[in-house]
Order: structure tokens, then sequence, then C-alpha cells
């Protein structure tokens, strides 16, 4: 049988991980095995296995393709040495649209019932620990002018921006919000912001 090329790759992972979605909303982490997505997915256990190890992986690289968008655009940001105001008023909305959307927040239901705490490492490990470093890289060039460094500005920005909605999401008090209110969000953010430095 000949090798896979690049675009069947990408489409048995996207069926993959569709499967791993619809499986996690009906059954939960625990609920889901790498079996049972395969079966879903129409793939093999073996290729399960080979492309992401195990389930913890499965779920690692879920996150990390759900926030890619945003580590893309902030990479590209600091590689352009893009005005750090300019590169946050132009990427947060992308990143707080992924933040607060269906497949954040089922991810984070999930993470929150699960009692070994594995899923819940898998959204830092792919999330939050990829992403947040990034932010405090564009703050670097801030913190000269500010008298705080590049972390607390990182923490303080994130902290105005996204405060307790995906809790909020999560519980199911909030509904995803429009792009309005994503907009309107992020405008108030970078002003608070830019007043407190």
């Amino acid at each position: 049988m000949p090798p896979m090329s690049d675009s069947q790759k990408h489409a048995r992972h996207q069926a993959i991980t569709q499967a791993a979605y619809a499986l996690l909303a009906e059954k939960g982490y625990g609920g889901t095995s790498m079996l049972a997505v395969a079966k879903a997915a129409k793939a093999s256990n073996e290729t399960m296995y080979k492309w992401y190890g195990d389930k913890q992986g499965l779920f690692e690289t879920m996150v990390r393709d759900n926030a890619a968008q945003t580590g893309d655009l902030l990479r590209q940001a600091l590689a352009d040495q893009t005005d750090p105001l300019d590169a946050l008023a132009r990427i947060s909305p992308i990143f707080l649209t992924m933040l607060l959307g269906e497949r954040a927040v089922l991810l984070n239901r999930a993470a929150a019932a699960d009692p070994t705490g594995a899923l819940g490492q898998a959204l830092a490990d792919g999330g939050r620990n990829e992403i947040q470093p990034l932010f405090a890289q564009l703050m670097a060039s801030l913190a000269t002018r500010s008298a705080h460094d590049a972390q607390t500005l990182a923490q303080t920005y994130l902290g105005l921006l996204i405060a307790d909605t995906q809790i909020k999401r999560a519980t199911g008090v909030m509904a995803e919000p429009s792009k309005t209110e994503i907009i309107q969000r992020c405008s108030f953010a970078l002003k608070t912001f830019e007043t407190l430095i």
C-alpha cells in the first residue's frame, strides 16, 4: 500500500479529531478511548498510536490544532517585529474567538470532569504553556517603558481580555459571543491595558 500524501494525512487527521470531539461530547474524556475514536474515524488503531502516542497525546494535538492560528500569528508578529499594541489589536479577536468557541468549551468541560487531571494537563501543555509565552515575548518592548516585566504584562493583558469568560462558557451561563461582542471586549481590554502601562 503506497504511503499517504500530505493531503490524505490531513484529511485523516481531521476525521480523527472530529470523531474525538463527538465522542468527548457524548462520553466525556474518561469514556473516550483510542479504539473508539479509531472506529468512529475509520482509522486503524496502529495509525492512532503511531501518530499520537496515546489518548493524552491525541487531545494535546487537538488543543494545539485549536490554538494554532493564534500561535502562528504571534510568531509572525515577533518575526516581523510588529508594534506590540498593533499586534494585540489584530490577534486578540482571533484568540478570544477560539478560546470561547465550542471546541475549546467542550475541552474545558471535559477537563473539569476528568478526575485524573490528564486532560487538564493536555490543555495546559498544548494551549496555555505554548501561547502565553508568545504573548510575553510580544510584550518585551513594552516592558522597557513600563515598571513591569514582560511576563507580568502578558498576564495582566490576558486577565483583562479573558477574565471569567472561560468558566462562564464552560458552565453554560454565557452564550458564545458574537463577532461584535468579541471586538468590543478586545477593544476594552486593549484600552484598559494601554492606560495601565
